[in-house]
């Protein structure tokens, strides 16, 4: 389901339909196809166009880079109030959170995923580890699970210990399982209400997960 229909049924929104910027192909028999619409285009040039966007599957905002190939595209750019406003829309969907970091400070956040840096934050996040939106822990009682954040209420953290809290009552312990064997940190991401539109991250709040006591879901 394209976002535009998904906000009018869900939102009702009524006299038009919210659109950021949007980006048209040309097809081989010259017409204009939509690639893309409720984005935000960052940076382009004749070789490529990257944006942001939506991804109702991953229900995270993502970036994008397209390449123009060899046929024509056109980008129609919107103003700063239309941007802020699609954010906004972003925002409804994208899993919420109010995370307390160990000093005690809170800050709510929105379209929470968590992804994979080099230990320390040293270089770029790990792109051989995709972002996921579920805890994968082995269990205090043995094995391993991984459980959605649709169904968990709260975590709390206290250094490599976890104990979760699942919307059904049930409370478990364990320790964050790592999806990959290189050395790597795990990191909270999201988006604050001091997010801007324009700028070129997906996100405005990235914190190491062993720097949290606590993670409470919407």
């Amino acid at each position: 389901m394209k976002l535009p229909f998904l906000i009018c049924a869900c939102l009702g929104l009524a006299v038009q339909p919210l659109f950021a910027d949007t980006i048209f192909q040309a097809t081989a028999q010259g017409k204009q196809q939509v690639l893309q619409r409720d984005a935000i285009v960052i940076q382009e040039d004749s070789s490529f166009v990257v944006y942001k966007h939506f991804d109702l599957k991953e229900r995270r905002v993502t970036k994008v880079r397209l390449n123009r190939g060899s046929l024509a595209h056109y980008i129609q750019i919107s103003n700063a109030e239309q941007r802020a406003q699609i954010v906004e829309v972003w925002k409804r969907f994208g899993f919420k959170a109010t995370v307390t970091d160990q000093a005690g400070k809170t800050t709510r956040l929105f379209d929470f995923y968590l992804d994979f840096y080099p230990p320390a934050g040293r270089g770029s996040l790990l792109e051989s580890v995709p972002p996921r939106t579920n805890f994968p822990i082995t269990l205090d009682q043995g094995g391993a699970d991984e459980f959605d954040f649709f169904k968990i209420d709260h975590i709390g953290i206290l250094g490599d210990r976890l104990s979760l809290t699942l919307r059904e009552g049930k409370t478990l312990g364990g320790k964050f399982l790592m999806p990959t064997n290189q050395p790597a940190e795990v990191r909270v991401l999201g988006i604050t209400n001091h997010y801007d539109p324009a700028g070129p991250e997906v996100f405005d709040f990235s914190v190491p997960l062993s720097q949290l006591k606590l993670i409470a879901f919407d």
